[in-house]
């Protein structure tokens, strides 16, 4: 997969591109990124990227000629048809079905804003889509790219070790992770769960299903409204919501926003 960033601070990536997972994917060939400066296509000596907003108000506008250059120079690298995303807290939000889908991609190209946005123009004209990572504000658009394509990468064939590793992560099915454990088997007076240590497969695995339907009925209730489960899931959450008793959700959210 083919990765474009136009940024006004590329050394950021530097930060993804060199350690874990995404750097060692990008050395063993299965992902590119590549960054595009803006003020390399400024044709004035102060290399100005911004200027005062038209109206008035605070900060300063990414203006539309460096970023239009940078864009352009950008696609004349991408494979043909590579999406144009601008991470805004205005965009969509993106989740795990998004990070799913966007790996069918052979490119993208993400704009990162900063000062007070981005020329309207050059929104409308040329950007595909906009994206968010969730409901604040950040200096600019590099931290939520980077936080994208490290979620969409996991999906691509050969990122991961162990795609396996892929298949049972959190919001794969629209659930929370189970809990895990590893050595010692016992830290102070806490062991690790028998179902865990019986070697009994079906045993872990339901045990696992139903941890994981019980995080997220106390955790992210939202997460299954709407669902349609098979019996097991049924008989699971039954079992889940008994343990958990009436109104445990809300006395938790409560005791959470008391703290």
């Amino acid at each position: 997969m083919w990765l474009g960033v136009i940024t006004l601070l590329p050394e950021m990536f530097d930060a993804v591109s060199q350690d874990g997972v995404f750097g060692r994917a990008l050395a063993a060939g299965h992902l590119q990124l590549h960054c595009f400066n803006p003020r390399d296509y400024t044709t004035d000596k102060h290399r100005t990227v911004d200027d005062r907003p038209y109206g008035g108000g605070p900060g300063m506008v990414m203006m539309v000629q460096p970023l239009l250059a940078a864009l352009t120079e950008a696609k004349a690298h991408a494979p043909e048809h590579s999406r144009v995303v601008l991470m805004s807290p205005q965009g969509r939000r993106f989740d795990q079905q998004l990070a799913i889908q966007s790996k069918e991609d052979a490119g993208l190209i993400f704009i990162c804003g900063r000062y007070e946005g981005i020329d309207e123009r050059f929104v409308s004209d040329h950007v595909d889509e906009e994206w968010s990572i969730g409901d604040y504000v950040l200096s600019g658009g590099e931290l939520p790219a980077m936080v994208v394509m490290d979620a969409i990468s996991r999906h691509v064939p050969g990122t991961l070790g162990n795609q396996q590793s892929v298949i049972d992560e959190s919001h794969l099915d629209g659930t929370l992770d189970y809990p895990h454990y590893t050595r010692p088997e016992n830290v102070g007076s806490k062991g690790v769960p028998q179902e865990l240590m019986s070697g009994d497969h079906n045993r872990t695995k339901r045990y696992r299903r139903s941890q994981a339907l019980q995080r997220t009925l106390e955790r992210r209730p939202d997460l299954l409204t709407g669902r349609v489960f098979d019996p097991l899931d049924r008989q699971l959450l039954t079992a889940c919501a008994q343990q958990l008793g009436p109104h445990s959700v809300e006395k938790d959210g409560e005791k959470k926003q008391d703290n």
